[in-house]
């Protein structure tokens, strides 16, 4: 922070560097703990033996992590002001496949400036861990309790290496908390950073290339361009207003399984009765198989990933376009609400880069509140939103505000009993869920700004219910619907084929405001352009089509389903299509 001090913007106080050290402090501990793992087991051998080999052991190993720990603090802070994010494997890889290349750029006085850096840091490092290390006095007593009791604190360490003992393990997301991106970035443990880019990287660029670059974008914007004659006739105007508040609701694992109209299971009758009144998209795909590859695709436009998930890289979320950016750039007030641990699978530091200046979620609630696996329960989420929006002023600036349930989620412990439902707990919970959220909309319709607020209502990826569909297809089907009175032209049913990476480019284009960002979206109102829908798992990308549909084995390069009469041409463009879509996540 001081060496960048002109990086950070003007008004930095100290306050704000102790809230960089208060949220980076749990990282660091991490970190500490895995460098103490290795120390503690030699004092655990201690107890029992004292061979002349075990000091230098302890000595060595000391020094080693004393370089290593001044070699990753250096190179970071020399990188900072070139990349802008802290380190992560990509100074390895260039260095790894040349090294003359990646240090062509430096003179030689900041060579010898950098050594000479490193090594007094690692000496002044050293020192301090020989001096923390004479501080704990081990012998060769061979005592048992002197063993278990070492052994339990090893064990302790546990905590802070994990993060915690809730859900969320510790990752880059524990350390954003700011909307300056600089103090976020100023929070994270450099040597953590290095290390969780090293378990979590992934060659994007070499990753299911099929063929020739040019062909594949080729096929790609031959997939995007093909018309179908799947359009629905939209009632237009959609909205009456410019700038309605926008509610969007991202229900836990529901699924289109769950709702008579759209030919499931009376279960979640409450949506069902508002998809009957609004606006419903028959026709539309969850992209992915978690929460962590849906919220990108729905807030971002972002499709998921087969082999890993976006939100693993905060760097390239950090470059990504999403819809609280643009909105906030029209003037939007942005709120996420959630009940559960928002730094879980790097939440947080997604929503901050993606715009978000208040995020709500389970240390917002009384303990007392956080009753379930997944934090505060819906019905507490709601009652939060439903209380934030009770207190807004008339005049105010136009609202965007995310409620991501989780009650829906495994384990299904829920605050709620419906006899119907008695011997099936995931159909509790989902009738549950949907009691809240038609509870809330209902609630809403008498606020004093009803009549300028759209809800959208969407699951987050494919459904918990039923369990074990065969069909990769039916396991991604997945409700889609607005409803409010901001909309002009309610009770409509609308065909078109659809996954949740069109949402961003259809809510901005019924907005009026420019989605050509949105390289992977597609607005679904737009009836002069092709539309499908793609969704992806684990070594699958499935694409539909109004008349084609492709499920394709992308570790094994092997079709599993092509139905239509062009399903094979559909085949090769769901290849272009992966290859592009990685090759773009390496460019971000």
């Amino acid at each position: 922070m001081l060496i960048y001090s002109d990086l950070m913007g003007q008004g930095i106080t100290i306050s704000d560097y102790i809230d960089v050290m208060r949220n980076g402090f749990s990282m660091d501990l991490s970190m500490a703990a895995y460098l103490t793992i290795l120390p503690a087991i030699l004092n655990i051998l201690h107890i029992w033996i004292a061979p002349r080999w075990l000091p230098i052991a302890e000595k060595t190993y000391l020094a080693i992590t004393a370089i290593a720990i001044a070699i990753i603090a250096c190179l970071d802070m020399a990188l900072y002001g070139y990349w802008g994010f802290r380190i992560d494997m990509t100074p390895i890889f260039y260095f790894t496949s040349s090294p003359a290349s990646a240090l062509a750029s430096a003179e030689w006085w900041q060579l010898l400036a950098a050594i000479v850096i490193a090594a007094v840091a690692s000496a002044l490092i050293y020192l301090a861990l020989r001096f923390a290390a004479t501080r704990v006095e081990v012998k060769a007593i061979k005592s048992i309790p002197a063993t278990i009791a070492t052994l339990l604190l090893l064990a302790a360490m546990f905590i802070p290496l994990r993060g915690g003992v809730t859900v969320s393990t510790m990752n880059l997301s524990r350390a954003y908390f700011s909307p300056n991106q600089r103090l976020n970035h100023a929070a994270i443990n450099p040597v953590f950073s290095l290390m969780y880019s090293a378990l979590h990287n992934d060659d994007f660029a070499s990753k299911y290339q099929y063929m020739d670059a040019t062909e594949a974008s080729r096929l790609f914007d031959e997939l995007n361009a093909t018309v179908h004659n799947d359009s629905t006739a939209v009632a237009t105007p959609l909205l009456k207003c410019d700038r309605p508040d926008i509610y969007l609701i991202i229900l836990e694992s529901f699924s289109s399984h769950l709702m008579p109209s759209l030919g499931g299971e009376s279960i979640a009758v409450g949506l069902d009765s508002l998809a009957n009144e609004g606006i419903l998209f028959t026709n539309f795909y969850a992209n992915s198989i978690r929460t962590d590859r849906a919220l990108p695709s729905i807030l971002s436009g972002f499709p998921a990933q087969p082999s890993t998930s976006i939100m693993k890289h905060v760097d390239k979320t950090d470059a990504m376009p999403s819809i609280p950016s643009e909105l906030k750039k029209a003037g939007y007030k942005l709120t996420y609400y959630y009940g559960g641990d928002a730094n879980f699978t790097n939440m947080q530091a997604f929503l901050v880069n993606s715009g978000f200046e208040n995020i709500v979620s389970d240390k917002d609630f009384a303990i007392s509140d956080r009753t379930g696996k997944w934090g505060a329960p819906d019905h507490l989420v709601f009652e939060r939103a439903l209380a934030d929006a009770a207190a807004v002023d008339e005049s105010a600036q136009p609202l965007f505000n995310v409620i991501q349930t989780s009650s829906s989620h495994e384990p299904f412990e829920v605050p709620y009993s419906n006899p119907k439902f008695a011997d099936t707990p995931s159909k509790n919970a989902f009738a549950y869920t949907d009691s809240c959220t038609f509870a809330f909309i209902d609630a809403m319709r008498s606020m004093p700004r009803a009549d300028r607020t759209l809800f959208i209502l969407v699951p987050d990826h494919q459904g918990a219910y039923p369990r074990n569909i065969e069909s990769a297809v039916e396991r991604h089907r997945i409700p889609l619907i607005l409803f409010g009175q901001a909309i002009a032209q309610p009770r409509q049913r609308i065909d078109v084929v659809g996954s949740q990476n069109n949402i961003a480019a259809t809510l901005l284009g019924m907005l009026g405001i420019d989605h050509s960002m949105f390289k992977f979206s597609k607005d679904m109102l737009n009836d002069t352009t092709g539309h499908f829908a793609v969704f992806t798992e684990p070594s699958l990308i499935g694409i539909v089509t109004p008349a084609d549909t492709t499920v394709y084995n992308c570790e094994s390069d092997t079709p599993v389903l092509e139905s239509g009469n062009a399903s094979k041409r559909l085949t090769e463009q769901a290849k272009a299509y992966l290859q592009n879509l990685y090759t773009t996540i390496s460019n971000l």
